[in-house]
């Protein structure tokens, strides 16, 4: 569904802000620290979980009053109300009726691309598993709750193995539950994987095609039997219980890119081409949710691509028909949307950004 209106109040930089919009892309510009990603932070929260910054919500309030934050957003025929007071949990409202996080991702999947992913493939396994999660509830919006489930049942049992804790159906209880959830999240990311795999067959690209897999690493992260995720589970408590904490299962999976001729990993590509592949999954990830009209965030996209790369980054979008939000420090980043895009400016007078149409 389409992004139409966006209004902030207390968000960041932002004591108040409205923006309508409609299906053209929105191009963003202005100066360093001007706010600018701030709209596209308050836009990731109406998705579930803590946005593109991955901040708790009281970190997110505007400076000054103690008032918290509010989100509103017109959502096709949805309207739609996110918020947080002070020391409170974010709240979430629907047409008028309390609503879960979960509520959100099914109604309008949200996909973002930040300067910080550009180090995704160099980074630790932990951050490509989230970009995978993240790609993967686009597709599968329950995926949140299945993952949650497997968290929150290793918690405890990391804090049995810590305390030293013996009793085999504390255990069993504990490792039954990460077993089921445990395969549920693998299957729904490798069934991402295939929808992103789909997706960039035939597709006329400026942007390289990766050879995505999900890797097991050292934790066995890619079973989808429940019984053989018990039985690990089952098997490993000694080990487990030395080391601490859990050392078996999904969250010690990876995620794997190779392209071109060569299988070049992506790890050992230029940082060029690191973007590019980043670019290419993003693309490839609307691509697959056309029928969803997915809304794409890329915050300084165009910062490090030629001219060229540019032209076919925005001629791929438009063709998309995904509704995409791009920041820029200049007008002249966004060139070649000038006739199919919806121009905004953004100035800061002190503590508080302002918007323009340009």
């Amino acid at each position: 569904m389409t992004l139409a209106r966006l209004h902030l109040s207390q968000f960041r930089s932002w004591a108040r802000l409205e923006i309508e919009a409609d299906h053209r892309p929105v191009a963003i510009h202005g100066p360093n620290g001007a706010g600018k990603t701030n709209i596209l932070e308050a836009i990731s929260m109406l998705s579930p979980g803590r946005g593109m910054r991955g901040v708790a919500p009281g970190d997110q309030a505007r400076k000054g009053p103690e008032i918290g934050w509010q989100i509103r957003a017109g959502i096709g025929d949805h309207q739609v109300l996110t918020r947080a007071l002070p020391g409170q949990p974010r709240e979430v409202v629907i047409n008028d009726k309390p609503a879960t996080q979960l509520a959100l991702g099914r109604l309008m999947r949200v996909i973002w691309l930040t300067p910080a992913m550009d180090r995704l493939w160099t980074e630790a396994p932990e951050q490509r598993r989230r970009f995978l999660d993240r790609v993967t509830l686009s597709f599968t919006p329950s995926h949140a709750e299945d993952a949650l489930g497997y968290e929150k049942a290793m918690r405890e049992r990391n804090r049995l193995l810590r305390e030293g804790i013996r009793d085999a159906a504390w255990y069993r209880a504990l490792e039954t539950q990460m077993a089921e959830t445990g395969a549920t999240v693998t299957r729904n990311r490798l069934d991402a994987i295939d929808r992103i795999m789909a997706a960039q067959k035939g597709a006329e690209t400026a942007f390289p095609a990766a050879r995505l897999t999900l890797l097991a690493g050292e934790g066995h992260g890619c079973d989808t039997d429940p019984d053989a995720i018990a039985a690990r589970l089952a098997e490993g408590r000694s080990r487990d219980m030395a080391a601490g904490r859990t050392l078996t299962g999904p969250h010690r999976a990876d995620l794997g890119a190779y392209w071109g001729p060569q299988e070049m990993p992506a790890a050992l590509s230029s940082t060029g081409e690191q973007k590019a592949l980043l670019l290419s999954l993003i693309l490839a990830n609307a691509r697959a949710l056309t029928g969803e009209s997915p809304v794409l965030l890329l915050d300084e996209v165009a910062a490090h691509l030629d001219a060229d790369r540019r032209a076919a980054l925005y001629d791929e979008i438009c063709a998309l028909r995904a509704q995409a939000w791009l920041t820029g420090t200049g007008p002249e980043l966004f060139e070649a949307l000038r006739s199919r895009a919806q121009f905004l400016a953004v100035t800061r007078e002190g503590d508080t950004s302002h918007l323009t149409e340009s």
